[in-house]
């Protein structure tokens, strides 16, 4: 399956092609969800630049309707560049961004939604790892049950999955899980006392909005009327479910990626998102 192309539009079958022959199918792709599977270097990044140059140059849709996302800067960054080399100045009106990226703008201008201020900081890991220290700390803890790094893995992985501490489900006599827990309620309460957010949240907090406010969900998946998601075999469940909320009615969703090169299982990603 090398740099083999699945694409399913109106056919019964998939249809295998090299991506080289099919990335025309891809760009002119009407309404409604799109999947690319294909193989390292075969030229997927480059089909989405070209899909959204198509879509705003000849099927009329404003660039600032239209949501790229991957997960890395540079990548985010390289996308724009090619974009700008397609559209000129209409290039930097598309959101083109990482997911935790677009989370942020999305929290900055849904801030009294979300209980923050308009300009909310955002805590890195060593903000993270100091708060969580000083919580062991207050809860008078040594480290014989956990370790700080250790609740903040949990946190870490039940965030990913798209769960506040009153969603999580732990198993029977899991000690070190109600220790977690216990952090992890604890960690919330502090970030929202300091106006604060960590990147976790920067997903979790935009997807607990649009599940929760219908009128919200309808207006942002109003806004964009074409989502692209580049490297989707390393979307997590919490990225995976914000897409879907986004996309509303119309799924108008070209993912592109290969189950080969999924990478980032330890940070909770689900290659079976793009799988099934």
């Amino acid at each position: 399956r090398d740099k083999l192309v699945t694409g399913v539009q109106t056919c019964a079958l998939p249809i295998y092609l090299p991506l080289r022959n099919a990335a025309p199918a891809i760009v002119l792709h009407g309404d409604g969800p799109l999947l690319v599977l294909a193989g390292a270097g075969s030229g997927k990044t480059r089909v989405i630049v070209h899909r959204i140059a198509h879509l705003v140059r000849h099927r009329g849709v404003a660039p600032w309707h239209v949501l790229a996302v991957t997960f890395t800067n540079k990548a985010a960054g390289e996308m724009r560049e090619r974009l700008s080399a397609l559209l000129g100045p209409e290039a930097r009106e598309a959101w083109v961004q990482t997911f935790h990226a677009f989370g942020a703008r999305f929290l900055r201008r849904e801030a009294a939604r979300a209980g923050l201020p308009p300009e909310f900081a955002i805590y890195d890991d060593s903000d993270q790892m100091s708060l969580v220290k000083r919580l062991f700390a207050e809860a008078g803890w040594g480290e014989d049950r956990l370790t700080p790094r250790e609740a903040l893995s949990r946190i870490d992985r039940w965030k990913n999955l798209g769960l506040f501490p009153a969603g999580v489900r732990l198993a029977e006599g899991d000690a070190d899980g109600e220790a977690a827990l216990e952090i992890y309620r604890r960690y919330q309460r502090a970030l929202e006392r300091a106006g604060a957010a960590d990147f976790g949240d920067l997903l979790v907090r935009p997807l607990q909005l649009l599940q929760e406010d219908e009128p919200l969900r309808a207006r942002w998946a109003g806004r964009f009327r074409h989502l692209l998601v580049d490297e989707f075999q390393d979307t997590s469940p919490v990225q995976y479910r914000l897409v879907r909320r986004l996309a509303g009615e119309a799924r108008n969703v070209c993912v592109v990626g290969d189950d080969d090169q999924a990478i980032y299982r330890w940070r909770g990603a689900d290659v079976a998102n793009i799988l099934e």
